[in-house]
């Protein structure tokens, strides 16, 4: 048996994982907070997202728009987070053999690794295009790479409920 497969059966037989599943409030109540995390998080990523393709705000510095919605977007995720990981516990021994939990976990991996890229490359130079309505190219590219990778998370994160492993 894999490492990770016999890690993932430990997690479902612990007590945290075992309350979670077998109150009728818990995992609905857990879900739902992860769902208002994740609007938090894709709301307002979303916001910068359509600035940098040039179709909200197009006379508010990029800059401006990024201070504003960080503290909110970094909010959204520690709740995301904190109750994304509570709903992996509570069906870690499942989610082992599901492919779109696999894949939202990729998914996910990406997503992380896109704004990296944005912040350590492009956005450096934001000074230099701060206020331009028509953003440079590869700040574009972000914003659609962002928005195509957290539209697929939410949609392969629901079709864990429904996909038999």
């Amino acid at each position: 048996m894999p490492t990770l497969q016999h890690i993932c059966e430990w997690i479902y037989t612990t007590h945290l994982s075992t309350s979670i599943r077998q109150s009728p409030y818990s995992f609905p109540a857990i879900e739902t907070v992860h769902t208002l995390g994740i609007a938090g998080v894709v709301g307002t990523i979303a916001i910068l997202d359509l600035r940098l393709l040039g179709v909200v705000m197009k006379k508010e510095p990029v800059s401006h728009i990024a201070r504003q919605v960080l503290p909110w977007t970094w909010a959204g995720f520690v709740v995301m987070f904190v109750t994304g990981l509570l709903l992996a516990i509570a069906e870690s021994q499942t989610d082992y053999f599901n492919w779109a939990f696999r894949i939202k976990m990729v998914l996910l991996l990406l997503v992380g690794i896109n704004p990296l890229i944005f912040h350590l490359t492009i956005y450096r130079k934001v000074n230099t295009w701060d206020i331009a309505s028509v953003t440079p190219l590869r700040a574009r590219l972000a914003a659609v790479s962002s928005l195509i990778l957290w539209a697929s998370i939410i949609v392969f994160g629901r079709l864990i409920a429904y996909v038999n492993t």
